[in-house]
């Protein structure tokens, strides 16, 4: 969070995270071999140099493999293409000077996919925090609108340390003048 006494300016990471990149690495490497695998139970050559693959036949192994293959393949471009087009990728600017609330944030490519929110002071209501532990843990800053709306804030992600995110959730509450809900 970059902040001055006027602007706080929150830049977001989206899909450009580096646990994207491994895993689109390791599907893409893992599709591979199990493609390479099953291709070479039909073609009867040995593509894969210190593998023994004369225990398995074509049918049935050799066509699961093909086809677990091509989806990792498939499912690892999927991941490069979202970290390509950096999907939820943005930020957000709290200006105090012009008193307005900017999110930005970027969407799937078409006509719709910048996403440009643009709020006033006078129409917030609060900051709302959301702490939710467990096996998959939540911990969101959401801003509430006087309409009801609730914006997350904060890029999922790996979850903040819950002082860091308490920190962060009331130092914005106490910059915008408006008061912190918890749930």
């Amino acid at each position: 969070m970059n902040t001055n006494e006027l602007i706080i300016y929150d830049k977001i990471i989206g899909s450009k995270r580096a646990s994207n990149f491994v895993w689109g690495f390791i599907l893409l490497i893992g599709g591979l071999g199990f493609f390479l695998v099953g291709l070479s139970t039909y073609l009867k050559v040995n593509l894969i140099p210190f593998y023994n693959l004369k225990e398995l036949i074509f049918i049935p192994q050799g066509i699961i493999m093909i086809f677990y293959g091509c989806f990792a393949i498939t499912l690892s471009f999927y991941i490069y293409l979202l970290i390509f087009w950096d999907i939820g990728g943005g930020y957000n600017e709290f200006n105090k000077s012009d008193k307005i609330i900017r999110i930005a944030r970027k969407g799937f490519p078409g006509k719709n996919r910048n996403i440009f929110l643009v709020y006033s002071f006078n129409n917030i209501k609060s900051i709302k925090l959301i702490l939710k532990e467990g096996l998959n843990p939540q911990r969101l800053i959401l801003l509430c609108t006087k309409d009801f709306r609730e914006i997350p804030l904060n890029s999922i992600e790996q979850p903040l340390a819950i002082s860091e995110i308490e920190k962060k959730a009331s130092d914005l509450a106490i910059f915008l003048d408006v008061k912190l809900e918890g749930y």
